[in-house]
C-alpha cells in the first residue's frame, strides 16, 4: 500500500512536470542515439525503461534516467571495435550486472565523498553547455545534429568555435527564430505571471510546443519563407505496420559473451556509468526543494536493472542524466510519479502519435532548454558562490570551466583535485605552523593542536617542532583535542623525551591524555607521554 502510494500518489502534481521532461528527453534520445552510431529506436527504448522501470526501482525523487550523452564516444568506439550493435548489447548486459553487484556491495556511499562546491561547478558547467548548444538550434542551424558536435554533458570542444560561429551565422534560419522568441516569451510568462503559475496541469513548455508547431504548420500553409524545413523538426521513426515496428528493434547475439573484448567494454560502460550516476544523484539532491536523500546503494541497483532490461530489448546504456532531472525539478517536480510518467509518454507517442511528434521544431526544444541552462549557470548563484571565499569558489569556477572545456567526468575529477588541495592545505593550517623566524628570539611558544590532529597534520607539526630553537620554552596545548593519530603522538613524545634534553628545551605538555585508544579509527594506539618538563 504504501509503495503504491509513492509511485501514484503525485501523478496529478507530476503530470506536468512529466510532459516537460519527456519533451525534453524525446530529441535527446534520439540524437545520442545518433551520436553512438546505434540504431535511433534504441535511444527511445533507453529513455522509457529509465522512466518506467529504473523510475519504479529508484527511490530518487528528482533524478531523471536515460542514454546519456557521457557515454556516446564508448558506445561509438564500442560498436565500432565489435562490429556490431547486437554484440554491444552483451557488454551493457554486463555493465547493468556490474551495477548490480556494486549496488549489494554499498560502493554507492563514495558519493558521500563529493564536496558541494564541486557539484554545484558540475551544473553550472553543464548549464553553460546547454546555453552553447542550443543557441544554435534556437537559431535554426541544426546541421550537426548532435553528430559532428560534443553534447550537453560531453564537454564543447573549443577548437571549432569561430569555425562553428561562422556556420551558425551563415545559416540563421528567420522562422526558427521567430519560433524560438515567442516560445521563450510564452516559457517566462508561464514562469512570471502569477495567474499562469497556477494552471498546473498545462505546463508552460506544452503550450510552447503546441503554439510552435501550431505557427509552423500556418508558415507552411501560407507559402511563408518563415516555414521550418523537416530538418529543423524532431525526427523518430514512424513504423506503419507490427512488421515494420519489429524491425526497429534490436536482440543481443550472446555469442559476444565469449569474446574477452565485451567483458571490457562492459567494465568499461559500468564504471563511467556508475560514476555519472551518483554524481547526478547529488546534484538531484541539491535541486530537490524538500531537499530528500537518495539511497544511492538502491539507486546502482535500479540503474543495473535497467541496463538489463534495455540491453535485452534493444536500447542503450543508462545512466542517472542531469539535464533532464533539472528539468524535471524546475517543472515542480515532486515524486518519482514525473519520471515515471515521462517514460510512459515515450512509449505512448513513440507508438501512437510519431507523426505529430514529428512535427515539433528544435526551435521550441531549445527555448525549454534554453532557460534550464539559464537556471542551471545563473549569475545569482555563481555570485553566491563567489561571496564564500577561496576554499569554495576556486573549486567550484575550477570545475565549471573543466566541465565546459573538457567533458563531465574530466571536469568533475579536476574540481575534486582541487577541492582536495585545499581541504588538504586547511588541515595543515589547523596545526598552528610557525615559521623559523617566528620562533627566534620568542621567549616562550605555545603549539595549540586542533580538536582531531590527523596525518594531514604530521607534516606542520614536524615542522614547528624543527624550528625550535635550543634553551628555549614551548607549551603544547592538547585540552581542546579529542583524537591525536598514533605517528603525531609518537612524534611529540620523541620531541619531549629525547630532542629537548639535547637542546635544552622546556617543553610543558598540557591536556594529553594517557593514550586515545576510545576513538574509534584508531583502536588500538596506546601512547604514553613520560617527560614532562615544567617551564
Amino acid at each position: 500500500m504504501k509503495k503504491a502510494k509513492s509511485l501514484f500518489g503525485g501523478i496529478k502534481e507530476n503530470l506536468p512536470s512529466g510532459v516537460v521532461v519527456f519533451l525534453v528527453a524525446l530529441p535527446l534520445c534520439l540524437g545520442i542515439a545518433l551520436a553512438s552510431g546505434a540504431p535511433p529506436l534504441s535511444g527511445i527504448i533507453a529513455g522509457i525503461i529509465g522512466g518506467i522501470v529504473i523510475g519504479f526501482f529508484s527511490n530518487s525523487n528528482i533524478s531523471v534516467s536515460g542514454p546519456a550523452a557521457g557515454l556516446a564516444a564508448i558506445v561509438l568506439s564500442g560498436i565500432t571495435e565489435l562490429g556490431a550493435f547486437e554484440l554491444f548489447l552483451c557488454a551493457g548486459l554486463i555493465a547493468g550486472v556490474l551495477q548490480l553487484i556494486l549496488g549489494f556491495l554499498r560502493a554507492g556511499s563514495i558519493s558521500n565523498y563529493f564536496p558541494n562546491s564541486v557539484i554545484e561547478g558540475m551544473l553550472a558547467g553543464i548549464g553553460l553547455i546547454i546555453i552553447i548548444k542550443q543557441i544554435p538550434h534556437a537559431l535554426g542551424y541544426d546541421a550537426d545534429s548532435f553528430s559532428s558536435e560534443r553534447v550537453f554533458e560531453n564537454g564543447y570542444n573549443s577548437s571549432t568555435i569561430l569555425q562553428y560561429v561562422s556556420n551558425v551565422i551563415a545559416s540563421l534560419h528567420p522562422g526558427a527564430i521567430v519560433v524560438t522568441a515567442i516560445s521563450l516569451a510564452i516559457l517566462i510568462a508561464w514562469d512570471k505571471v502569477p495567474a499562469l503559475k497556477k494552471i498546473k496541469l498545462l505546463p508552460g513548455a506544452l503550450v510552447a510546443v503546441a503554439v510552435g508547431i501550431l505557427s509552423n504548420e500556418i508558415f507552411k500553409m501560407t507559402g511563408s519563407s518563415l516555414a521550418i524545413m523537416p530538418e529543423h523538426l524532431v525526427t523518430l521513426p514512424a513504423p506503419q505496420t507490427a512488421e515494420e515496428f519489429k524491425a526497429l528493434i534490436t536482440m543481443p547475439d550472446f555469442s559476444g559473451f565469449m569474446n574477452p573484448k565485451v567483458w571490457i567494454i562492459g567494465g568499461t560502460i559500468a564504471i563511467v556509468a556508475s560514476i555519472e550516476t551518483l554524481l547526478c544523484i547529488e546534484a538531484s539532491d541539491r535541486l530537490d526543494s524538500q531537499r530528500r536523500i537518495t539511497d544511492t546503494n538502491n539507486e546502482l541497483r535500479a540503474q543495473g536493472i535497467g541496463n538489463i532490461v534495455s540491453s535485452l530489448i534493444g536500447g542503450l546504456p543508462i545512466t542517472s542524466v542531469v539535464v533532464r532531472s533539472s528539468a524535471n525539478a524546475n517543472a515542480g517536480a515532486t515524486s518519482k510519479a514525473s519520471t515515471i510518467i515521462h517514460g510512459v509518454l515515450l512509449l505512448v507517442c513513440v507508438l501512437a502519435i510519431p507523426v505529430i511528434l514529428n512535427k515539433i521544431p528544435l526551435a521550441t526544444l531549445a527555448a525549454v532548454l534554453l532557460l534550464v541552462g539559464y537556471k542551471l549557470a545563473s549569475p545569482e548563484k555563481i555570485k553566491n558562490f563567489l561571496a564564500k571565499g577561496k576554499f569554495q569558489y576556486v573549486p567550484f569556477l575550477a570545475t565549471i570551466l573543466a566541465v565546459v572545456f573538457t567533458d563531465l567526468l574530466t571536469g568533475v575529477g579536476i574540481g575534486l583535485a582541487i577541492a582536495i588541495f585545499y581541504i588538504l592545505q586547511g588541515n595543515m593550517k589547523r596545526a598552528y605552523y610557525f615559521s623559523k623566524e617566528e620562533l627566534e628570539g620568542a621567549d616562550s611558544v605555545t603549539v595549540k593542536l586542533a580538536e582531531e590532529v590527523s596525518f594531514l597534520n604530521k607534516a606542520a607539526i614536524k615542522k614547528t617542532l624543527k624550528n625550535i630553537q635550543p634553551n628555549s620554552k614551548v607549551i603544547i596545548d592538547a585540552k581542546g583535542t579529542s583524537y591525536i593519530t598514533t605517528d603525531v603522538l609518537e612524534m611529540i613524545q620523541d620531541f619531549a623525551n629525547i630532542r629537548s634534553k639535547e637542546e635544552d628545551i622546556h617543553v610543558e605538555l598540557i591536556g594529553f591524555r594517557t593514550n586515545y585508544n576510545d576513538y574509534a579509527s584508531d583502536q588500538h594506539s596506546h601512547i604514553s607521554i613520560n617527560h614532562r618538563r615544567a617551564m
